[in-house]
């Protein structure tokens, strides 16, 4: 094996057990468990990414072929680890947060186009009139 392939899979391997001990001291020292869910997520996709590209690389140094094994647990780890993120953050807001204090149903957006500010009092009678954009 050359050299430079070594040297790629030991730091590949290091920097995933950095991002790994950094997400699990993450989860133990944060205090709110919205913080604390930002931590592990980062330690999957970047931890695990970092094994799964120092296994490619070792395959391709010792066996002579690319594994794509690695490549297809890396894509699904970068596609359900935000999805899983996001399904325990909402479950958290639903429990913790008071129901008056969310939105009501349908209002998922953060903006809409009245919210924006106008440039002038004219235009913006007229854009929301519907009777011309320009403000002429």
């Amino acid at each position: 094996m050359h050299w430079l392939l070594e040297i790629l899979i030991a730091a590949s391997l290091l920097i995933s057990g950095f991002f790994g001990l950094v997400g699990s001291y993450g989860l133990i020292k944060l205090g709110d468990p919205m913080s604390r869910l930002h931590a592990p997520t980062k330690a999957t996709t970047l931890g695990v990414g970092g094994v799964l590209i120092a296994s490619m690389l070792y395959s391709v140094a010792a066996y002579g072929y690319l594994s794509l094994h690695e490549l297809l647990i890396s894509l699904f780890l970068f596609l359900t680890a935000p999805v899983t993120a996001y399904f325990i953050a909402k479950m958290h807001l639903h429990l913790v947060v008071p129901e008056a204090d969310l939105p009501p149903p349908g209002e998922d957006r953060r903006w809409a186009v009245h919210d924006l500010p106008a440039e002038d009092d004219e235009a913006a009678g007229e854009r929301m009139d519907g009777t011309g954009a320009t403000g002429s």
